[in-house]
């Protein structure tokens, strides 16, 4: 019988390992979220120094009395939140017909609702660009949902089709024998059995949505505006005010570290690895 080649893992190593894996979080996110903070209070910061030598607060009042960015960051809360639901509401009838159902030439309708994943969203946007142009939806609140929804759905669709193609079939055909209807069926089996993967998926396109830039730029501005356009705006051509921009990116992550937080505490963690495990 041949030997295994694989190296066994002692917990000995789990020091080495949790160093490891921590100092690369730190070089990955710890150092450029620190240099972000320092340029958002920076007073001037030239080399040869290793940290500002002033700081100030004066960038955080320009960018909090700026109306314009309080109005964009209500408007990327509003847009993430409606294409969340839209996928949820969309992606779970489609994702249960592909995971249940066979039908002809599924492979390539499969292909074809995962193109957008492959595809550039700036491909994507200027593909539909002349379209919303001749539907009036270009430069619209609608038009902004629609295209951002091309780029959330695939995904959503993917974690459901993987996650309703587990359930047991005995289940249904139980509540059918006990005289559920094929909607009852769904609402008391199918729908409270999806919930980890809606709530998962839920949280990774509200995420997607609030920092998409390319198609909304393209479909959207300038008339509207969203939190990462208004970020684009700080770095226009005529200079990049880094402390400007390292304000506003400070403000476009809270939203998404407080929708994870509060995922953490409100759900359990077999509930959340459930979900994302579908990946």
């Amino acid at each position: 019988m041949a030997r295994s080649s694989r190296i066994p893992f002692s917990t000995d190593d789990s020091l080495w390992l949790a160093i490891g894996l921590y100092s690369a979080l730190v070089l990955v996110i710890g150092v450029p979220l620190a240099m972000i903070v320092l340029w958002s209070f920076a007073d001037g910061w030239f080399p040869p120094a290793l940290i500002p030598t002033a700081f100030t607060l004066e960038h955080w009042r320009q960018i909090v009395e700026d109306r314009g960015l309080a109005e964009a960051t209500l408007r990327s809360i509003l847009i993430a939140t409606t294409v969340t639901a839209l996928s949820g509401v969309i992606a779970l009838p489609t994702a249960w017909a592909m995971a249940r159902f066979p039908f002809r030439m599924k492979r390539a309708v499969e292909m074809f609702v995962l193109a957008p994943l492959i595809v550039p969203g700036l491909v994507v946007a200027v593909g539909v660009g002349q379209l919303f142009l001749s539907l009036r939806l270009a430069y619209t609140v609608p038009g902004v949902i629609l295209v951002q929804l091309i780029g959330t759905l695939p995904l959503m669709i993917r974690l459901l089709s993987a996650s309703l193609g587990t359930i047991p079939e005995d289940l249904l055909l139980a509540a059918r024998a006990l005289g559920a209807s094929p909607l009852r069926a769904m609402l008391a089996v199918v729908l409270p059995l999806s919930v980890p993967t809606l709530v998962a998926g839920g949280l990774l396109t509200f995420v997607e949505s609030f920092q998409e830039f390319d198609m909304s730029f393209i479909v959207g501005a300038p008339l509207v505006e969203t939190l990462p356009v208004r970020l684009f705006f700080y770095l226009d051509g005529s200079g990049i005010r880094f402390t400007s921009a390292a304000v506003v990116s400070l403000i476009l992550l809270a939203p998404v570290l407080i929708v994870f937080v509060l995922a953490g505490r409100i759900m359990r963690d077999d509930v959340m690895a459930s979900g994302m495990g579908k990946l």
